[in-house]
């Protein structure tokens, strides 16, 4: 039984394969990964300040329009007009064009015939631009740079070349279906196909990408290849601050975007993630194999089919997302798959490079190679699924529907991670009975956990009760179903990437080093399946984050109940509590506002969080949910609100909120009240104050 992957052994080397002629690899692999921890931890940690609400949505639009319309246009015109034409291998552009062309048209096609006639122009429009467009500069460009600086320098600049052309021919084909789409919908008068065709131009000419580009080329000429000297560091300084700009903004529009995934939006998502990180890379590197044919050097053939490769791997851009948002079309999916395809493509990529540098293809070391990231992989998986049992058992979930499936595929995925584990010590040893139990459960484990995932019950019925146990009984029926949701989708991309490997092995006699990149894939996220569990379940909302905001909200009360109070809050604070006092309690009160029971015989007046911030913002007070959020909080600091136990700070969730005694503090001399001030109290203080004749007493009288 010798050593054992995810389904298959590793190839033999084809003939005349010989390791001391194999020349050098074209690419700096040792650079790779700090490449992708810079790129990825600004991503992050762009995520976190959005998380949050260091940074709101509102707030982010701004670090958006910076990017978009100053640092990007600026990387592009200096670019362009240092760009040496004389260097470019134009087969290779063509080829990454024609693999585009063809993405797009499988992918248009393909959505015209099976989607429903109200929303198929708009699908295949903003689809087939998701599965194309890549995110070429922010998350493309260090990447190649890594890879590419010191062997073949030339190739950055393809990134400069490729992206534009594909704005310029691909773009505006799913612009004019979305415009199609639009104008179907409308229910005034139809607009002539003219006026689609210059809405469409028109947005193509005001993109300021293609804009600079053509601006860069036609300076290109002008200036002799060459920024004048007294605009050369203004350029400059605004072409080097996109870099990490626009991975810090694309980690703020990640946020909150899983929230829009919906058991409707699965099967559209992975086939569109798997057009996108899979067929798109195969075609872009098949194209340049059969276009690049006048390459004179087989390794620079091959150089530039690997480039191709890893070019196609590159996520889909921020940018799609905003354009689902301006035709206010297949926003949950395009959001959706923008940041599963993110960070889909970290391993992809990593896996891919590695084993492009791999010279000659023995047996031997690649096999020990899979089998050794196999068995580290299940060890670290094997700690992150005892803690989400742990979680799953202790947060009582493990009677309820969904989680109760979810708590068997856990133990499934345990099964797997135990069997790899102890087929690293039963291999070695000559215990026929030993290895077969070992992948029995191995494999049968394995196979289980594709199982038992998707249909989910009924949830139980809710009645009326004390509002702390309406909270409570929210937070322990909450079926989590986006996330049970994202866990399917991965899950099934895990088992078509398990299915390729035996169909391409079963197909193929010589399969290659792209079959060998898909079966270290289908070793990571095989045995990798408890990370995917931990990121998911790990980090239970009600059985963990909100504890722990409850401890910190009770730490931040008890300080503050220990200071003076009032006395210490801040002016901001201070001003937003009598703005809303004296302007819009009254509505706010009227709007959502309700008495509900809380006892047998006692009613409160109290209102949701989730009911304020919407409201928040309806009337004008926040522009989004993080404005909202932090209004909220002031209030609360400022003693106008407060959870109905002090458990919790001020959240966007089924959480009860109240105001404390509607009472007005007065300043009163001799008896007589000369002046009000609109601050909440939640008692009632008298104190004296004498200074010769003159005696003052503070009070605080219920409204």
């Amino acid at each position: 039984m010798g050593n054992i992957s995810t389904n298959t052994t590793v190839p033999n080397p084809t003939p005349g394969d010989d390791p001391s002629s194999t020349p050098s690899p074209a690419m700096s692999i040792d650079k790779l990964f700090p490449a992708l921890l810079e790129c990825f931890g600004i991503i992050l940690c762009g995520y976190a300040a959005g998380r949050m609400n260091i940074i709101t949505s509102t707030q982010a639009k701004g670090l958006g329009n910076f990017v978009s319309k100053f640092a990007l246009p600026a990387l592009l015109f200096k670019n362009m007009v240092l760009l040496d034409f004389h260097n470019v291998i134009w087969p290779f552009l063509w080829s990454i064009l024609v693999a585009k062309l063809c993405v797009f048209f499988i992918v248009c096609v393909l959505t015209l015939l099976v989607t429903n006639k109200e929303s198929r122009f708009s699908k295949a429009g903003l689809y087939s631009i998701f599965a194309t467009q890549s995110n070429d500069f922010a998350l493309g460009y260090p990447i190649v740079e890594a890879l590419y600086r010191n062997n073949h320098p030339e190739y950055m600049q393809y990134i400069y070349l490729v992206a534009p052309v594909s704005l310029m021919v691909l773009n505006p084909i799913g612009f004019a279906f979305c415009e199609v789409q639009k104008r179907r919908s409308e229910q005034g008068p139809q607009q002539s196909k003219l006026h689609v065709v210059g809405v469409v131009l028109l947005q193509v000419l005001r993109n300021p990408i293609v804009f600079m580009v053509v601006v860069g080329i036609a300076s290109h000429f002008i200036l002799g290849q060459k920024i004048p000297g007294f605009m050369e560091e203004f350029v400059d300084g605004l072409a080097n601050s996109f870099g990490g700009a626009a991975l810090f903004y694309l980690g703020l529009t990640m946020v909150g975007q899983l929230r829009k995934l919906t058991r409707s939006t699965v099967v559209a998502l992975i086939l569109l993630i798997t057009a996108k990180l899979l067929v798109m890379p195969l075609i872009c590197r098949g194209m340049v194999e059969v276009l690049d044919t006048g390459n004179i050097s087989s390794l620079n053939h091959s150089s530039l089919s690997n480039y191709a490769f890893l070019y196609g791997v590159f996520p889909t851009a921020p940018s799609v997302a905003i354009y689902a948002a301006h035709y206010n079309m297949e926003l949950q999916v395009v959001t959706s798959g923008m940041v599963i395809s993110t960070f889909l493509s970290a391993p992809i990529m990593y896996v891919s490079a590695w084993l492009l540098t791999i010279p000659w293809m023995d047996p031997k070391p690649l096999a020990s190679a899979l089998q050794n990231i196999s068995f580290n992989i299940s060890i670290v998986s094997l700690f992150a699924l005892v803690w989400c049992v742990a979680v799953n058992i202790m947060s009582k979930k493990i009677h309820r529907l969904p989680h109760m499936f979810t708590f068997n595929l856990f133990m499934a995925q345990l099964g797997v991670c135990v069997g790899m584990i102890a087929w690293n010590f039963v291999v070695v040893k000559d215990n026929f009975l030993g290895q077969v139990l070992t992948f029995t459960l191995l494999y049968g484990s394995l196979y289980s956990t594709y199982i038992w995932p998707g249909q989910c019950g009924s949830c139980c019925d809710s009645s009326q009760c004390l509002l702390v146990e309406e909270e409570q009984k929210w937070q322990s029926t909450d079926r989590q179903v986006a996330r049970h949701v994202l866990l399917c989708l991965l899950l099934t991309v895990s088992l078509l990437a398990n299915l390729s490997s035996c169909l391409w092995w079963l197909l193929s006699t010589v399969p290659g080093r792209l079959y060998l990149e898909l079966q270290f894939f289908c070793a990571v996220v095989n045995f990798g399946q408890g990370f995917l569990c931990f990121g998911i379940f790990g980090l239970d909302k009600h059985f963990i984050i909100l504890p722990f905001k409850k401890r910190l909200a009770n730490l931040r009360w008890a300080h503050g109940r220990e200071a003076a109070g009032q006395a210490d809050v801040s002016d901001e604070i201070r001003l937003t509590c009598n703005q809303f006092l004296k302007y819009h309690k009254e509505q706010c009160v009227q709007d959502i506002v309700h008495k509900k029971k809380c006892g047998k015989r006692s009613v409160a007046e109290t209102f949701l969080g989730s009911e304020m911030v919407q409201w928040l913002q309806t009337v004008g007070l926040a522009s989004d949910q993080g404005e909202a959020l932090l209004y909220g909080s002031r209030l609360l600091e400022g003693g106008v609100i407060h959870h109905i136990t002090h458990d919790f700070g001020f959240l966007d969730d089924i959480l009860h909120y109240r105001s404390p005694l509607k009472c007005k503090p007065a300043l009163t001399l001799q008896g007589r009240v000369v002046k009000h001030w609109s601050l909440p109290y939640t008692s009632i203080i008298k104190k004296s104050y004498s200074e010769g004749n003159v005696s003052l007493q503070l009070y605080l009288i219920r409204r």
